[in-house]
């Protein structure tokens, strides 16, 4: 009996938290985004990682210039989605991005995964590939370059948007979660289309906490 107690009072708090999530976003997805400025610990991590992605690119044949990040350490409701300018060390955007559920109901926590059907994030760096039209309208295909993201393309894991998920930051409260595809809002991708599609080379995605 306290078993089913503790299990319908956790599913409360988590519709709780969705609401007030999907009450902001509604509130807030057509407010001009006011993006606050990274803070000098996040612009040193993103320098370090943006070094490394950087090398990888000159040997590889990908964009020396541009590249996308996602900090997994940060809440969902915060932006966490970086474009970075590898040359200048800056951050040109940022915004919000789903986390796969891992199956769950809802994922509590971090947890990640490379199995097919796992539902899980996969940690790792990505190339982006081609652009297709799917359930979900654009999408960009996204092939997995380390041994924790290698089914990647496998697992149908893409870059894709959906309406669920805001313009603006709503922390305290989380955004929706996906089934390991990073998700952003349509306004978003829009902006990532632009990049990806002029780019003459391949653009590396990496996911990292």
């Amino acid at each position: 009996m306290k078993r089913f107690i503790l299990t319908i009072v956790s599913l409360l708090i988590v519709f709780l938290l969705a609401s007030g999530g999907w009450y902001l976003y509604k509130k807030n997805s057509k407010a001009p985004a006011v993006k606050p400025l990274p803070s000098a610990t996040l612009m040193r991590k993103l320098g370090s990682k943006g070094t490394i992605l950087q090398t990888f690119a000159k040997a590889n044949n990908f964009n020396t210039e541009l590249c996308f990040m996602i900090d997994m350490k940060i809440e969902s409701g915060k932006n966490r989605f970086f474009i970075y300018d590898m040359k200048k060390d800056s951050v040109l955007d940022a915004s919000l991005v789903t986390h796969g559920r891992c199956n769950e109901t809802w994922l509590k926590g971090r947890k990640y995964g490379n199995e097919a059907g796992c539902g899980c994030t996969s940690l790792g760096k990505y190339k982006i590939g081609n652009p297709y039209h799917g359930r979900f309208g654009l999408a960009y295909k996204l092939h997995g370059l380390d041994a924790t993201n290698s089914n990647a393309f496998k697992r149908y894991v893409v870059l894709h948007s959906h309406e669920c998920v805001p313009n603006n930051e709503v922390a305290p409260y989380p955004i929706c979660q996906s089934d390991g595809c990073p998700t952003v809002s349509a306004d978003f991708l829009k902006k990532l289309a632009g990049i990806i599609d002029k780019s003459s080379k391949p653009i590396l995605l990496y996911i990292y906490e």
